[in-house]
């Protein structure tokens, strides 16, 4: 029986205004806003798959079931720097025996983490 070998193209996001999304992640991860018409948009980070937005009629109910650990040099920074872009923040930073991290939402409400990275 042959193994069956996928590659991930990109991480699709059901949400209710694909362009926002798309400036907003565009933003904290490079690349550029590629807006394809009212129902979808995507950016190509620099160095990660593509980050793709797709419009749906329904509105987030609840937590994802997958999120993204996005590594950076200074959870307090990037905190700032996202919640200025419209993000929020989900409690403290957390500082435990495997590092440092905090909690954020994308403008939709969809939750991230910044995860403190030496290479950030």
């Amino acid at each position: 029986m042959a193994v069956l070998r996928a590659r991930l193209g990109q991480l699709v996001v059901d949400c209710a205004d694909p362009g926002r999304l798309a400036r907003f992640w565009a933003a904290l991860l490079g690349g550029h806003p590629v807006l394809r018409g009212p129902s979808w948009a995507h950016v190509d980070p620099p160095g990660s798959p593509r980050l793709a937005f797709q419009k749906v009629p329904e509105e987030k109910a609840v937590k994802n079931r997958l999120h993204l650990d996005l590594a950076v040099e200074d959870v307090g920074r990037a905190r700032a720097a996202a919640v200025r872009r419209g993000a929020r923040p989900v409690g403290a930073t957390v500082t435990d025996e495997q590092g440092v991290f905090q909690v954020m939402t994308d403008p939709e409400g969809n939750e991230f983490c910044f995860v403190e990275s030496p290479d950030g």
